[in-house]
């Protein structure tokens, strides 16, 4: 992840979070998912260097910002959301996310009262139920997988990412995704982050859905197994004006397997 710097740091109640910003123009926000980091955007953000001002940053217990042993569950990251927004001045901005990411949008916008321009969901984790079964399982036995020898889990966390991902990726380009779970902090917050997973946040915040103050896109990767297709549609039916994309041939991690279709959805609906 070298060439994918996050080389500014905010406190988030005695956390510290990664951020970089990059570009000039309208600001244009970018939110990874779980079990992922920023580095998601790396083929789609720097397309909108030259057009806006990008901001991209590793959510609480993700990527390069600190991972504690404390919360760092859906009911924390709108919470960091709307501070960072704060932080760096922004209002109205346009706003793209990715799977555990979109919850947190949809939280800092519908349950914090921040506003956007416009709002881009990519596989978004929205409608219960949402969690595979390793998630289920990993949530009732969270000790037993954070004390795995280190080469059981550099064989698991490998597998798990390339389940959301449609084509063949090669071991040197799924590291960045890896990397981060590995060894001390990393392995215990790889599961403390799916043992917090709790379908409540996405309750708390599915009635308010109609009621969304900006123009919305859904883009769904065809074939996603982590969340069917069909949930796409359903929340497409539930957000009034909302556009909804299909991407053939992508799984959950739409950003490998066609980024130019993310990029060409975002410059027509920018």
């Amino acid at each position: 992840m070298t060439d994918w710097l996050l080389d500014q740091v905010f406190d988030f109640n005695g956390r510290q979070i990664r951020y970089a910003i990059s570009g000039d123009g309208p600001p244009l926000v970018f939110v990874h998912g779980t079990p992922f980091s920023s580095y998601v955007w790396h083929r789609i953000a720097p397309h909108f260097f030259a057009t806006h001002r990008v901001h991209y940053f590793d959510l609480l217990g993700y990527g390069h910002s600190e991972q504690p042993d404390a919360d760092v569950s859906l009911g924390v990251q709108n919470q960091l959301l709307a501070q960072l927004l704060e932080h760096w001045n922004i209002a109205n901005p346009d706003v793209v996310a990715h799977d555990f990411g979109g919850a947190t949008v949809l939280r800092a916008h519908l349950l914090n009262g921040k506003d956007y321009r416009s709002l881009t969901l990519i596989d978004p984790v929205a409608l219960s139920p949402w969690g595979s079964p390793f998630v289920q399982h990993v949530r009732q036995h969270e000790a037993a997988f954070s004390g795995l020898p280190d080469y059981i889990q550099r064989a698991i966390v490998p597998t798990y990412i390339r389940g959301a991902i449609h084509r063949e990726i090669t071991d040197d380009e799924l590291a960045p995704y890896v990397q981060p779970w590995l060894g001390e902090p990393g392995q215990a917050a790889f599961y403390r982050q799916i043992a917090q997973m709790d379908e409540r946040y996405t309750r708390e915040a599915e009635s308010l859905y109609p009621t969304i103050r900006c123009p919305v896109q859904i883009l769904w990767g065809e074939d996603d197994q982590w969340i069917p297709i069909e949930r796409g549609r359903a929340l497409h039916q539930m957000i009034p004006g909302s556009q909804f994309h299909p991407i053939a041939h992508a799984g959950h991690l739409v950003q490998e397997d066609a980024p130019e279709a993310i990029v060409a959805a975002l410059l027509r609906f920018l």
